[in-house]
């Protein structure tokens, strides 16, 4: 029988149910029915038009307003793009966008189920998750909730996602809603793009959550598209997502999207917008009620609203049945293996030169394990998708448990700590003093005579801080004063602050950082050759957003930055693995990250190379970074993303062959920034004070590999699209293509295992449109299928084509079009490695 009849039945039972005050066993969501609508018409009859207006918004910041007399408690929503968030410790699993290197939506759905579980058991009612932005460029902070740069791989595991967490009765939330691809001043940044490049690139994840998915919430970004506010912008939420994609569940702001100058609420309520979060703002009660009272505002599209809230907590059956399940447990070994899972899955093998893994514990004695982010874990990034775990496993605990009793493990961070830089630091300060003169100004501008004066000896008050309560009185900083280098080189001039902190460092009066005005940052860096005995001035002027001191400065020697133990300790070892990358302070939400990895790494993978030939290089992120300066002097290269609690014995599993790599890359790596199509519509175009910046989607549909597919005569990404090493090997053979009714096609074909032992591929399958008559990409992603076979083993992959895998949008009719023709059709393991090629004619 079919599962929606098999819905159906179950909503009858539970209706049955709820009438004699029975609660539902079965938490799966059901369709819309006759009956779910008879049930929401009585509730909605039931309510005065204050109580309407009043569920529109929220209440205490994760909740929604409960209506006692028609039995609707308050609804509770927790952040979670890859884990429960602020309800106290949860699981931590594999970022978004490793979970798509897995090129695996059972995967998804089993990690959604995990996630589903989770939140039943703190009685969380919203997951807001999954995202599905595309990755469009690597400085992106929010890049690691994302599923990368394709849209169908994107919406294929965003719903197995969401299926998997609303089978657990547990509403999943899209976001975020729409062309949010950076997060450079996202609350003012205003998106330029094209109707053909939103429809083919920028939505269909969405529309794959709406129609296949039947998520039951979608939640808007903060950006403008095409001059409107995305929260008020009624071609995205009124006409799209309700009236094209027919979805008929909550549409919600982000977190203070509708509220602040420049917005305008009469367009958030026409554009769509069911319920605004945290707090009532552009929603607020008077306003609305005076509105609708006047006939600004249509009562009709306030009882939508109403009502799909109202649908939304029939469906999901939160009248029926509590919403925390107490016999689940907070920390959970059943959910502590999902997130396992996702962890070896997701890990992308890169490098492998001369086999250089798997390591081998038999032959080695002694292993340097050294870096920054070898200890502690890194399960995940910053801001609000950063999860508190009740246990991560780090790199360095992951190999020490699973070798070692069979390999001496040593360990150095290797680099100081940002603090330790701030603290051993030495400036000379008035008079010969140690330290910097600080003044502080009772107003922002460093005006006037200061209020306090005197000597610090080090600035070293930085707290990695985000969403902070802004100062009721301003105030500003100045330190001032000298350094003097000890020997001739390269020092780096290191500064940190937090939230919408501003700062500028001077060095012998010429600006050297800046930290603009914004709503996040990270730590800053800047190099400079000093000669011995020299001093140089320092001046760093400091505007805190808060009524307190968060600063950092610091300066130490290139030369100095390298601890001696890691040196020493790479040299002694057999084989080294240096762990770097980025962190919660240095790539998170509310701002975007550099391109090149954090201050000293660079530094330390050269000294740990330059000791040991046998390096081993793995690397958090939320996407690519710089490479050239150093990855020809490691033979290997582990991508980890961030993997989750279980990171740590996910790596140490692939490091040592229990496991054998299996992730592949769900974007292009480009081997320079200035490669990457993206590149010159990137930065927000120049923009006088007072007005929004605006960025240009100019690259058009060729985004990613789509680009250099088409371009082979530019420069090429060192590791492409698709692409993932393993241990064993793969082959391709036998490609067939047969053409069904409605012109669909099957596309099938044989793949070998031709290695020594167990592994899985992806297949992918990409079509070409060389007679189109429009400009479009030279393949594009249309199906994958994950693959795992023993040595010796062959396995008949047959996978299916509908007739949108071969349309593109045409403007003209503002719909989906195929140009009759010839199409190619693509088969391998990587957008560059298609070793199987067939044609088919469409006439129609």
């Amino acid at each position: 029988m079919h599962s929606f009849f098999l819905k159906r039945i179950a909503l009858s039972l539970c209706l049955a149910l709820a009438t004699y005050g029975e609660a539902c066993a079965d938490t799966t969501p059901v369709p819309d029915s006759p009956a779910v609508e008879r049930r929401v018409d009585n509730m909605l009859a039931k309510l005065t038009l204050e109580q309407k207006v009043e569920l529109l918004s929220g209440v205490d910041n994760f909740s929604t307003h409960a209506e006692p007399q028609l039995g609707l408690p308050a609804l509770t929503m927790s952040d979670g793009p890859y884990g429960v968030r602020g309800v106290g410790p949860s699981t931590a699993y594999m970022a978004g966008i490793g979970l798509a290197a897995s090129w695996d939506p059972a995967l998804a759905q089993r990690v959604g189920e995990a996630m589903g579980r989770d939140a039943r058991a703190r009685g969380i009612n919203f997951l807001l998750g999954p995202g599905v932005n595309m990755y469009r460029a690597p400085q992106n902070g929010r890049n690691m909730e994302y599923y990368g740069e394709d849209p169908y791989l994107a919406g294929s595991m965003a719903v197995g996602l969401i299926d998997g967490v609303q089978s657990q009765g547990v509403v999943a939330t899209v976001k975020h809603f729409a062309a949010n691809n950076s997060e450079y001043d996202r609350r003012h940044l205003d998106t330029h793009i094209d109707e053909r490049t939103l429809h083919e690139i920028y939505l269909p994840a969405f529309e794959m959550a709406v129609k296949q998915g039947h998520v039951g919430a979608v939640m808007s970004s903060y950006n403008l598209v095409n001059g409107d506010y995305a929260a008020e912008n009624r071609e995205l939420g009124h006409d799209i997502l309700q009236q094209d994609w027919g979805f008929d569940g909550i549409y919600m702001s982000d977190w203070g999207a509708t509220s602040g100058a420049g917005h305008d609420w009469i367009k958030a309520y026409n554009a769509g917008l069911d319920l605004e979060m945290p707090a009532p703002d552009a929603f607020s009660a008077p306003r609305l009620l005076a509105a609708l009272h006047d006939g600004k505002l249509s009562s009709a599209m306030l009882d939508d609203k109403v009502r799909r809230i109202l649908r939304t907590a029939v469906r999901f059956g939160f009248l029926d049945r509590p919403q925390k399940d107490l016999t689940l447990p907070l920390f959970s070994l059943q959910n502590d293996r999902v997130a396992l899972e996702g962890a070896l899955e997701g890990l992308v093998l890169l490098k492998n030169d001369r086999q250089q893994l798997p390591l081998d514990a038999a032959h080695i004695k002694t292993l340097a394990v050294i870096g920054p982010n070898a200890e502690p874990a890194i399960a995940s990034a910053g801001g609000s998708s950063h999860v508190d775990t009740f246990q991560a496993q780090s790199l360095l605990a992951g190999i020490t448990r699973l070798v070692g009793d069979k390999v001496r493990v040593l360990y150095s961070r290797g680099l100081p700590s940002a603090m330790d830089v701030f603290k051993q630091s030495v400036f000379t300060g008035p008079g010969g003093q140690p330290g910097l003169l600080k003044e502080t100004f009772a107003n922002d501008a460093f005006q006037g005579k200061p209020g306090a004066a005197g000597v610090e000896p080090h600035v070293d008050q930085w707290k990695p801080e985000l969403w902070t309560t802004p100062a009721k009185h301003r105030q500003s900083i100045r330190w001032s004063g000298s350094f003097v280098p000890q020997h001739d080189g390269q020092y780096l001039f290191l500064t940190a602050a937090a939230s919408e902190d501003t700062y500028v460092l001077y060095v012998d009066g010429k600006p050297v950082i800046t930290q603009p005005h914004r709503e996040g940052q990270a730590p800053l860096y800047a190099t400079l050759t000093l000669h011995a005995r020299q001093p140089v001035s320092i001046r760093l002027d400091y505007k805190p957003d808060v009524d307190y001191s968060r600063m950092g400065l610091g300066v130490i020697a290139i030369d100095d930055l390298i601890a001696p133990d890691a040196r020493k300790m790479a040299a002694l070892a057999d084989a080294a693995v240096v762990a770097v990358g980025f962190d919660p302070s240095s790539e998170s939400e509310a701002y975007d990250r550099t391109f090149q990895l954090p201050w000293g790494q660079e530094a330390l993978i050269d000294a740990v190379a330059a000791a040991n030939p046998h390096t081993v290089v793995t690397v958090t992120s939320g996407g690519g970074y710089a490479t050239a300066d150093w990855l020809e002097r490691v033979p290997a290269l582990l991508q980890n993303w961030y993997p989750g609690q279980q990171g740590g014995t996910a790596m140490a599993q692939v490091l040592f062959g229990e496991h054998a790599p299996e992730g592949k890359l769900p974007i292009s790596f480009e081997r320079a920034w200035a490669d990457n199509p993206v590149h010159d519509w990137y930065d927000a175009a120049p923009y006088p004070a007072g007005s929004r910046p605006s960025v240009t989607y100019g690259e058009g549909v060729f985004l990613g590999y789509r680009w250099y597919s088409s371009h082979p005569d530019k420069p090429q990404p060192l590791f492409a699209f698709g692409y993932g090493l393993s241990y064993t090997s793969f082959a391709f053979a036998q490609v067939a293509v047969k053409l069904l009714p409605n012109e669909e096609a099957e596309v099938s074909f044989d793949i070998r295992n031709t290695g020594q032992r167990a592994g899985a591929d992806v297949a992918q399958v990409y079509v070409g449109d060389p007679s189109a008559a429009v400009a479009r990409p030279a393949r594009e992603l249309k199906a994958f299928r994950k693959v795992r076979l023993q040595p010796g083993q062959t396995q008949h992959v047959s996978l299916h084509l509908d007739r949108r895998a071969f349309a593109y949008y045409d403007v003209g009719s503002h719909g989906w079009k195929v140009d009759p023709g010839l199409f190619k059709i693509y088969v391998g393991d990587a957008s560059n490695n298609t070793p199987l090629q067939a044609d088919v004619t469409l006439t129609h």
